[in-house]
């Protein structure tokens, strides 16, 4: 049987609450430390006050009797009520260490002796002040406090000792039930804060897991509520924004699909329904031959439909690798051109701009620059109006060459021009003049033109003209700044794609 893995939840609570209880019990060995050497310290030093008045009471009647005795009677009474007050004994010993006087007032065991280390510390230093077991009094570790005994001639002939129990377990233990105490009551305060902000904290993710799986049932309406500007906050804000690239991506995808399928479907059905028609005699054997052309013509509106759609996605995966080459791009314009010679007839449409002298050179790749030209001049030709004008223009700004291919005609309306490049996107103008097109030409051209990291936008005046305008970077080789002519006057009245980079270009050139 799997164990059940721990929520992120759980985790963090069991985390925050290990750290707490770890600080408590860190916080209390600190605490019960730092009492211990509080006490002890409070304790060396009140015996080091009474064995010091011990001492001045013991040399005061030492001197009274011309340093040859001292009164047990009469110290023995001092010593006791000054040991008595600290829960000390207080001792007066020999130079040998034996025991004169003895004010016993705890329940230690009585001692035979001082130890040679105290009489040891007096002798050179003078007094003493330590931890050591008081001879015959036992193992047990006692704080001891001596200070010397001298006669007329400053010899040391005694000490008085003053000891006491290391043990301070009635108060240390009250100390530590009080901490007990105070640890608990603060341990399940923070378990209860702890749990609620983990919640807090979690709640958040525990609703973008919710939204997710809303969007892997294919609903993306889900939206997780933004509360703050920390870091938690920003998370659910670019999840809310990658929820709606998601909408639109899945609303593109299902838009692709179903124009996808329409434009395979329309022309599959004319070929069947003509092939069918020759199979069994519908079609008469001398209408055959124009049927067949007009299933050809299919078959190649198919061709350029996969193909451009090859194309799509090669350059959108990053399969079509970019060879960019020295390109003269008046040049690859008129040759591109010389492919439209028959429908440039038929429309007696005028082509000037071409005649100019000057070459501009590019770094791109030749093949799809040429699919670039060839998709604009194709879309001008498509919407040109009968007897208009086909207008080139080349001109540079910065380090960039900028090509212009402008038609006369209806233009385009301002509301219609942000989607012109999307895919499979017709206006409805378009869609009576263009009865083959399938709307991919100009995504195209917008896809080559990011693959070469250049510039495509529109602009357009509703019954006069529209024109497409693409920009790529200069060749070093063959590009002098000022050398070729510069961007020509643009007229004041009209539309252009919002996105495009040529809007802040536009108000510099009217300045």
């Amino acid at each position: 049987m799997k164990t059940p893995k721990k929520t992120l939840m759980g985790k963090y609570y069991s985390v925050c609450s290990s750290i707490v209880l770890l600080s408590m019990v860190l916080v209390g060995a600190i605490f019960m430390v730092l009492a211990n050497d509080y006490l002890r310290e409070d304790k060396t030093n009140l015996l080091q006050k009474n064995v010091t008045q011990a001492a001045r009471l013991t040399m005061e009647n030492y001197a009274s009797h011309e340093y040859r005795y001292v009164s047990s009677d009469s110290l023995k009474p001092v010593y006791a009520v000054l040991g008595g007050a600290i829960e000390a004994d207080i001792y007066l010993a020999d130079n040998k260490g034996d025991i004169l006087i003895m004010a016993h007032t705890t329940d230690s065991t009585v001692p035979e002796k001082v130890p040679e280390t105290v009489l040891d510390s007096l002798a050179r230093t003078g007094s003493y002040q330590g931890t050591v077991p008081m001879t015959g009094g036992g193992e047990e570790l006692r704080y001891v406090v001596a200070t010397p005994i001298v006669d007329g001639n400053g010899l040391l002939v005694g000490a008085v000792v003053a000891t006491t129990s290391m043990a301070n377990r009635a108060l240390a233990g009250d100390m530590l039930q009080m901490f007990l105490i105070a640890a608990i009551v603060v341990l399940v305060i923070s378990f209860i804060v702890i749990y609620f902000v983990t919640g807090n904290l979690v709640n958040p993710l525990r609703q973008m897991e919710a939204a997710t799986r809303a969007f892997a049932k294919g609903d993306f309406s889900v939206r997780v509520p933004v509360e703050g500007e920390d870091e938690i906050g920003r998370l659910a804000s670019a999840f809310n924004n990658m929820a709606t690239e998601l909408a639109l991506t899945e609303s593109a995808r299902r838009s692709f699909t179903a124009n996808i399928s329409h434009e395979l479907k329309t022309p599959m059905t004319t070929i069947g329904g003509f092939i069918d028609g020759i199979l069994d005699g519908t079609i008469p054997p001398e209408r055959q031959n124009h049927y067949l052309r007009i299933v050809s013509g299919e078959i190649q509106r198919l061709s350029r439909l996969v193909h451009n759609m090859l194309t799509l996605s090669q350059i959108e995966a990053g399969e079509r690798t970019i060879q960019p080459t020295e390109v003269e791009v008046t040049g690859l314009v008129t040759s591109t051109l010389l492919g439209f010679e028959q429908r440039l007839e038929e429309k007696h449409i005028e082509v000037v701009g071409l005649d100019t002298d000057d070459r501009y050179w590019v770094l791109a790749d030749a093949d799809l620059l040429q699919q670039v030209v060839y998709n604009l001049v194709d879309n001008a030709v498509k919407f040109i109006n009968e007897g208009g004008t086909l207008s080139f223009d080349f001109y540079t700004e910065g380090d960039n060459i900028m090509v212009a291919v402008r038609n006369t005609g209806t233009g385009v309306l301002p509301e219609e021009i942000p989607r012109l490049f999307d895919r499979f996107y017709k206006t409805d103008r378009s869609r009576s003049l263009d009865k083959n097109g399938v709307g991919l030409g100009l995504s195209i051209c917008r896809s080559i033109m990011n693959a070469h990291e250049g510039e495509i936008f529109v602009r357009s005046r509703p019954g006069e003209y529209t024109e497409f305008v693409f920009g790529l970077r200069a060749d070093p080789a063959h590009h002098k700044k000022g050398a070729n002519r510069k961007a020509p006057p643009v007229d004041a009245d009209f539309t252009t794609l919002p996105e495009a980079p040529a809007a802040g270009r536009e108000e510099k050139r009217h300045e």
